[in-house]
């Protein structure tokens, strides 16, 4: 048996890179699906935290499927396989087709991070299907309409409301993505712009029934902020949206017809997204509609925590919301590991540190990364080989959906081996640092992860392990 604290730098890494493949595979939508939905006879049970939810099929005319987001692919597989022939129709809208495969469902492609043509083609193809829906309901053929979202749903799915155009949201979109917003700031934004987000694709289907199945990438699983909430009430308003402009210095850059439409909204003039007030004010359309949340980055992380474990690390799983700024939150990890080193806080060696979350980029360069790449470049720059625990200690950053920002990359390593092996080759992290360019830093000595788009999509996982 390996004695823990012989273990080499490739080792570590190659166990980080397992305890988080360990947790992506906890959240895979064909494994939440089984956990979730029971199908006995025509009778659909949907388990959820606080009970479950039982839908007679025999009583629903037409079953149909709606769904965006990054996992909504997979998620479409599985539903047809709990449904066994069921699902009449759908369609669902994602980054990559090529994760899944289904046979009454169609799934369609779409730009992400920043809409394109095809996320507003998508959308209007979702729309058209929810005016079938309210004709088979105007008839008397009462619809279960199931809805399978995730994130990245905010991109993949964009119909801009009249005055607006798609360039001019696109505009919006990169303007907030390298402004630093956080995922609640820009999807208050987009719900505003939209005409499907924010509660308004439940207000398209009504007044079919709803079930909507969700796979959180937001920190906290606020409901309404999971790609952007389309069939759940929305909290933000117009003047959310001004203070957010505003907070983010991004307000002047905006595109004129933004600018004035969102002074017209704080204004009063362009109507307010759906609300849930009250429950003696709740608005019809949400009366037929169910909100599931199926997974999340605590779940993913449970998971990692368990693969650490049984690699034998006494692991410690810190928090499941880390967030900020990715080159400013990156000082805790190398602190960690002087702690961890020297005092045992907050585990001994051989120790396992797992977080989760989503941190944000505030451009300043013109390089090429994501917010995980950021994180453990700046991990790296701190790495000292003079200080308690940093000489054998290595860290993963890496999204769940196994693309980082617009790479190929989950995410990178840091350690003091790609330090060096970086320094013989004459690069400055500071300087890659700088231009947010932390791809092609890694790119040149072997540090990415690159795992292929997983399906899934949980946030973020960070991992460090001082051997």
């Amino acid at each position: 048996m390996i004695n823990m604290f012989e273990k080499s730098h490739y080792d570590a890494r190659n166990d980080a890179s397992e305890i988080f493949r360990a947790g992506v595979d906890r959240v895979n939508p064909l494994k939440l699906l089984d956990v979730t939905l029971a199908l006995t006879g025509n009778v659909l049970t949907v388990k959820h935290a606080k009970g479950e939810e039982r839908y007679s099929l025999d009583a629903y005319r037409h079953i149909v499927a709606a769904g965006f987001g990054k996992a909504s692919a997979v998620l479409a597989e599985g539903l047809e396989r709990k449904l066994a022939g069921m699902v009449e129709e759908g369609i669902v809208v994602t980054k990559s087709a090529e994760t899944a495969q289904c046979a009454t469902i169609k799934i369609l492609e779409a730009g992400h991070p920043v809409p394109d043509e095809r996320s507003v083609s998508a959308a209007h193809k979702i729309l058209s299907l929810a005016a079938k829906v309210r004709e088979w309901e105007r008839k008397g053929e009462h619809c279960l309409v199931i809805m399978l979202v995730s994130g990245g749903g905010s991109a993949l799915l964009c119909a801009p409301l009249p005055g607006i155009s798609l360039q001019e949201k696109a505009l919006a979109t990169k303007l907030l993505l390298g402004s630093g917003a956080t995922i609640q700031e820009m999807n208050a934004v987009r719900k505003h712009l939209s005409a499907v987000k924010g509660g308004k694709l439940a207000e398209a289907f009504a007044p079919a029934e709803i079930l909507s199945l969700v796979l959180s990438d937001v920190i906290g699983d606020d409901l309404d902020a999971i790609a952007s909430g389309p069939t759940v009430p929305d909290s933000s308003t117009w003047q959310t949206v001004h203070s957010v402009l505003i907070a983010r210095n991004v307000m002047d850059q905006m595109p004129p017809s933004v600018r004035d439409m969102v002074l017209k909204g704080v204004a009063g003039k362009i109507p307010e997204t759906p609300k849930l007030h009250s429950l003696d004010s709740e608005p019809s359309f949400f009366n037929n509609t169910k909100t599931v949340l199926i997974g999340s980055n605590m779940l993913a992380l449970q998971a990692a925590r368990c693969k650490a474990e049984a690699l034998g690390y006494k692991t410690f799983l810190l928090t499941s919301r880390l967030t900020g700024e990715a080159r400013e939150t990156a000082r805790l990890f190398p602190a960690l590991a002087s702690d961890i080193a020297e005092y045992g806080i907050p585990v001994t060696k051989p120790a396992c540190l797992i977080a989760g979350g989503e941190t944000t980029v505030t451009l300043r360069g013109n390089g090429l990364g994501g917010r995980n790449q950021e994180m453990a470049l700046a991990v790296l720059t701190l790495l000292d080989d003079n200080k308690p625990g940093h000489r054998n200690a290595v860290f993963l950053s890496a999204g769940t959906d196994g693309n980082d920002g617009p790479t190929d990359a989950a995410g990178a390593f840091a350690s003091m081996e790609l330090k060096m092996a970086a320094e013989k080759q004459g690069l400055s992290a500071l300087e890659y640092l700088q231009e947010n360019d932390s791809y092609h830093y890694f790119e040149q000595i072997g540090g990415l992860l690159k795992t292929g788009p997983s399906g899934t999509n949980v946030c973020d996982m960070q991992i460090l392990i001082v051997p």
